[in-house]
């Protein structure tokens, strides 16, 4: 299986920070009830903190890290996930463009972390946007099918509408279309919906109330197929 090591997103890493000269740096932290990502929980329905630091410059390059706990189903910590990422992101005809490389890792995980190539539009409220996994240290079992492994892809059509008094409403359709769907009966496939309102909290941050669905069948052979609906609150604020 051809790997991208971390080497070479922390290459890409350097490359966008190496000019200081028009740049910005923040950073955020941020707590919620349930890590939801993609529709699927990635805390067992737990708690988790996370916090990030972004660098962007004038040019459009941009990169950054992020980094949030994990838990297992009976609340206790897997460790965490570390993700870092570059990209460019820029408008053109009055559309935003972005254009990206993901490194997911878990340092705590063996054999889990993956490399995404990201690219999105956005026009108006909406945005389209996809992500390919073009690279995964995750194990290829002969005869069974595996998640998160190269040519799985994810895509995804979101709306962000702003309303009145600090509020607004998101909206996101996605649908992930994993590789090795089908290998040894495995059904990994699935589409996830996701309704949320946030509100501005002032100097505390923003507050997002969402709910998120998916059309999985429950699968106890495969872990991460949960079929049900949740809801999650969270906290982030950036500075």
């Amino acid at each position: 299986m051809k790997k991208v090591t971390k080497s070479v997103i922390a290459a890409a890493v350097l490359a966008a920070t190496s000019a200081s000269a028009m740049a910005e740096v923040s950073m955020n932290v941020g707590a919620t009830t349930n890590y939801i990502w993609r529709g699927v929980t990635q805390t067992s329905d737990n708690a988790a903190m996370s916090g990030g630091m972004d660098y962007a410059h004038d040019s459009g390059f941009y990169a950054g890290a992020w980094l949030s706990s994990l838990n297992g189903s009976t609340g206790s910590a897997l460790g965490a996930e570390f993700d870092y990422y570059a990209g460019y992101a820029g408008s053109a005809a009055g559309v935003d463009y972005d254009v990206n490389l993901t490194a997911i890792t878990y340092p705590q995980i063996e054999d889990a972390n993956f490399t995404e190539l990201g690219a999105s539009v956005t026009y108006s409220y909406f945005t389209l946007g996809l992500n390919s996994t073009i690279a995964s240290d995750v194990v290829d079992v002969n005869g069974q099918a595996d998640a998160f492994v190269e040519g799985d892809l994810y895509t995804y059509l979101s709306a962000s509408i702003p309303m009145a008094n600090d509020y607004s409403v998101g909206l996101t359709f996605g649908s992930y279309s994993f590789d090795q769907d089908g290998v040894g009966g495995g059904d990994l496939n699935y589409t996830h919906y996701q309704l949320s309102v946030t509100k501005s909290a002032g100097d505390f941050g923003e507050v997002t109330m969402a709910y998120d669905a998916t059309d999985m069948d429950d699968d106890p052979t495969t872990a991460y197929l949960e079929d049900s609906a949740r809801f999650s609150v969270s906290l982030t604020k950036s500075f």
